[in-house]
C-alpha cells in the first residue's frame, strides 16, 4: 500500500490510518503473515484496529457479522486480482518479461483500488448510526480484544509473532496520536 497509488478519490480516515499502519517497519509481512497462514483479510484486520483508536472493541460475533458484509466483495474482487498478479509474478513465455511485469503493475494497481473500494465501504458502515463494537479501557485494550475476536472468528490461532509486530506498531502508531 502506498499513497501514491490511488488517487482517485478523497480518502477516509481509515484508509489514511491503513496507509500509515502498513507503512511501518514490519507490518506488510506480518499482515502477509496473517494472510496466507490463517486466512485473514488484512482490509478487515486493519478495520479492527482502526476502530480501536477510537476505544472501540469487536466481539467473535462482531467481526463475524462485519465478515459476512464485506467478504463478498474481496472474494470477487480482492482474491481474483490478487491470483493474476501473483500468478503474472512469473508469467507464460509467450509476451516479452517487461510487457508482462508492466501488465502486472496494471492489475496491483487495480487490486489496490479494490481494496481501498472496500476500506471506503467499510468505513461507511461506522458512519450509519450506533458507533460499532463495544467501548473499551483503551486503544491497545481494544485492538488486543479485537485481534483475539478475530482469530476466535476464524477459529485459528493466529501467529504469535506476527500479532505481535502488529499490536507493537499499533501502539507505536496511536502513541504518536496518527
Amino acid at each position: 500500500m502506498t499513497d501514491t497509488e490511488t488517487k482517485t478519490a478523497p480518502a477516509s480516515p481509515f484508509w489514511r490510518f491503513s496507509l500509515q499502519f502498513y507503512r511501518q517497519a514490519a507490518v506488510a509481512d506480518a499482515c502477509i503473515a496473517l494472510q496466507e497462514q490463517s486466512g485473514v483479510d488484512v482490509n478487515l484486520l486493519l478495520f479492527l484496529l482502526w476502530q480501536a483508536t477510537q476505544q472501540r472493541a469487536f466481539s467473535p460475533d462482531e467481526v463475524a457479522a462485519l465478515e459476512a458484509r464485506i467478504g463478498p466483495w474481496r472474494e470477487a474482487t480482492v482474491v481474483p486480482l490478487r491470483a493474476v498478479r501473483r500468478a503474472l509474478k512469473s508469467p507464460p513465455a509467450l509476451v516479452a518479461p517487461a510487457t508482462a511485469e508492466a501488465f502486472r503493475a496494471r492489475i496491483k494497481a487495480v487490486e489496490l483500488e479494490s481494496e481501498r473500494l472496500q476500506q471506503e465501504a467499510m468505513y461507511e458502515l461506522t458512519r450509519s448510526g450506533a458507533p460499532l463494537g463495544s467501548a473499551a479501557g483503551s486503544p491497545d485494550d481494544a485492538a488486543c480484544a479485537s485481534v483475539k475476536a478475530y482469530a476466535t472468528m476464524r477459529g485459528v490461532a493466529f501467529a504469535k509473532p506476527a500479532v505481535e509486530t502488529l499490536l507493537a506498531a499499533f501502539t507505536t502508531l496511536h502513541g504518536r496520536g496518527e
